[in-house]
């Protein structure tokens, strides 16, 4: 076997990555095991502009199941500029446009405490539910944060948030309700090589895809610039036309 397809297959093969989200196979007209993959990309400081342009978008009741409480303008900006990109992980879905649709949080405890617990945070934008990103970003999460050494990731959501206790509870997470309020926690296995390389091998697809969408725009957006110059012009050669 070559030796490139054989990583390929280590590092990708083991996981739930290649398997398309049952929503997003019904949507489609698809088998459900039709392997898909989702660019998943670590997001670093230079993208809190979009991260706070994401969640300002979100609609009140959004905020609401996200941050677990009606956040305003003011607060979910301050939660943006408050981001610890050195302490904690996070990791988005861009579209075409390089917009940030979907995006996760994975918190861990704060410096000099054991790092063996994490916690999850989610958010799709409203045009891209039912693809089944709030998932995938989930095992993204288990992948990360059990590579990290953490042995519990917890959830902590509104009981009504039924969505993502949905997505808890499919990866074989134990949920607590406690009144308006739930606990979702899920044990992870030590790290091993697979799946530190499942985590190589995902970031690398991840940001050639981000490289490839950037690319297009450049073009996109040089095109329309000379496509608008050779308007101008046209215009320009009739309007002196005699």
């Amino acid at each position: 076997m070559n030796p490139a397809k054989a990583f390929l297959r280590a590092s990708l093969g083991l996981g739930s990555f290649l398997k398309v989200p049952i929503v997003d196979a019904q949507a489609h007209g698809r088998a459900a095991s039709a392997p898909v993959m989702v660019p998943i990309r670590s997001i670093g400081p230079r993208e809190r502009g979009r991260i706070a342009a994401h969640l300002l978008a979100l609609s009140p009741q959004d905020r609401y199941l996200r941050f677990g409480y009606a956040a305003s303008d003011e607060q979910v900006q301050r939660y943006a500029d408050g981001l610890d990109f050195e302490r904690d992980e996070l990791f988005g879905i861009y579209n075409r446009r390089l917009e940030l649709i979907a995006m996760a949080h994975v918190a861990f405890a704060p410096s000099g405490q054991p790092r063996e617990c994490a916690e999850f945070g989610v958010s799709v934008a409203s045009h891209a539910r039912g693809r089944g990103y709030g998932a995938r970003l989930f095992e993204r999460a288990v992948v990360v944060a059990r590579n990290e050494g953490v042995g519990m990731l917890f959830i902590h959501a509104l009981s009504e948030n039924a969505a993502m206790l949905k997505i808890a509870r499919k990866a074989g997470a134990t949920v607590v309700r406690s009144g308006s309020e739930s606990e979702a926690h899920l044990q992870l296995p030590s790290p091993t090589l697979d799946s530190r390389l499942n985590e190589i091998a995902l970031e690398h697809y991840a940001e050639v895809d981000y490289q490839l969408k950037a690319r297009a725009k450049q073009f996109w957006s040089f095109l329309a610039g000379v496509q608008e110059v050779r308007s101008g012009m046209r215009a320009a050669r009739e309007k002196s036309a005699p």
